[in-house]
C-alpha cells in the first residue's frame, strides 16, 4: 500500500476562519458595542484571528487597539460554527468573558481605531436594530453563560442540544 505523503496530507486538510469577540456588560446585562466604520452592522470589541495566533490572544489585541483597555481577558462563554454562506467560508466565533463594566468607564474609552466610530452600553432588545441576529443571538447565549457559569456550543448562535 502507498502511503499519501505527509506534506500532501497536511495541504489537503480543510482550514476554517476564525473570530475572537469580548463580552462587556454592566449589571443590567447592557452589553459593550462597537460601531465599525467599515460595515452596517454594529458588533462586540473583537475581529478575525490571525495566522500563528491564539484565538484569546487576538480577543485582548482587539479590545486593546479598539476601545483602549488593557485588561485580562475571562473565560470563554461561546464557542459558535458558522457555516459557509457563500460570501465567509466555514468557521469559528468564539466570545470571551470580559466582565462587567459600567457607563463612566464606557464614555472614558479611548476610541483611537479608525476602525471604530463609537462604543456604547445597550439591552439585547435595542441592539435587536443594530446587530446581525445570528450575533444577536450569540450574545444572549454569552449572557447566559456570564450567569450560569456554563460554557456554550452553538451553530449559527443557537445552542447545540446536549451540548451548549
Amino acid at each position: 500500500m502507498d502511503l499519501v505523503p505527509f506534506d500532501e496530507y497536511v495541504r489537503s486538510l480543510n482550514r476554517k476562519r476564525m473570530s475572537a469577540g469580548v463580552l462587556f456588560y454592566d449589571r443590567e446585562d447592557r452589553v459593550l458595542l462597537v460601531q465599525p466604520s467599515y460595515k452596517p452592522h454594529w458588533d462586540i470589541p473583537g475581529g478575525a484571528v490571525d495566522a500563528d495566533e491564539a484565538p484569546w490572544t487576538t480577543a485582548a489585541r482587539e479590545v486593546r487597539e479598539e476601545i483602549g483597555l488593557t485588561r485580562p481577558i475571562g473565560r470563554p462563554l461561546v464557542i459558535d460554527y458558522l457555516r459557509d454562506d457563500g460570501r465567509f467560508p466555514e468557521g469559528l466565533a468564539f466570545i470571551f468573558d470580559g466582565g462587567l463594566i459600567s457607563e463612566p468607564q464606557v464614555a472614558d474609552l479611548e476610541l483611537t481605531d479608525p476602525e471604530v466610530l463609537f462604543a456604547g452600553l445597550y439591552s439585547l432588545d435595542e441592539a435587536t436594530v443594530m446587530l446581525k441576529p445570528s450575533l444577536l443571538a450569540r450574545l444572549a447565549v454569552a449572557l447566559e453563560a456570564v450567569h450560569s457559569g456554563g460554557l456554550a456550543l452553538c451553530e449559527g448562535g443557537k445552542p447545540v442540544n446536549g451540548l451548549g
